[in-house]
């Protein structure tokens, strides 16, 4: 399974581990950057990890800012992606099950066990389907009228 990760300036340090921890747990990783701490803008990593995705380059994305929010937002702009914003364990199993999650968009400041917690649980777990299908369909229709 490919795993695509990016971070703006706020994440590079955490996300050389995360690349590690993902490797060691068998995923192929690919690094979409920045690979810096000079300041950058984050929506042009989000749009490229979410293109990836829908592309089908790449299974799952994993995005990291300052916040989660703004990278978030930026990914959810590409059509098919559906990016959950994520701060607990609970919250990682539900938005895979419910909302067959496809990028994942992490808080750079939580700890590394935690936020390695979160990524173990994201992507192992399955999508449920049934009525949660009929829920991810209706976005899928919107996404297409528009």
């Amino acid at each position: 399974m490919k795993i695509g990760i990016a971070t703006d300036h706020h994440g590079v340090e955490i996300k050389k581990e995360l690349i590690e921890y993902l490797k060691a747990s068998g995923y192929e990783v690919i690094n979409y950057g920045t690979d810096s701490t000079d300041m950058v803008d984050y929506p042009e990593y989000a749009i490229k990890v979410g293109e990836e995705v829908v592309n089908g380059k790449i299974n799952y994305g994993i995005l990291l800012c300052g916040t989660g929010i703004g990278m978030s937002i930026a990914c959810n702009k590409v059509k098919g992606v559906r990016c959950a914003k994520v701060d607990s364990l609970e919250e990682a199993k539900l938005t895979r099950e419910h909302n067959d999650a496809n990028v994942l968009a992490l808080n750079s400041s939580i700890s590394k066990e935690k936020m390695k917690e979160i990524i173990r649980i994201f992507l192992n777990t399955s999508f449920l389907g049934e009525r949660h299908l009929r829920r991810v369909e209706k976005i899928r229709r919107y996404e297409d009228e528009r």
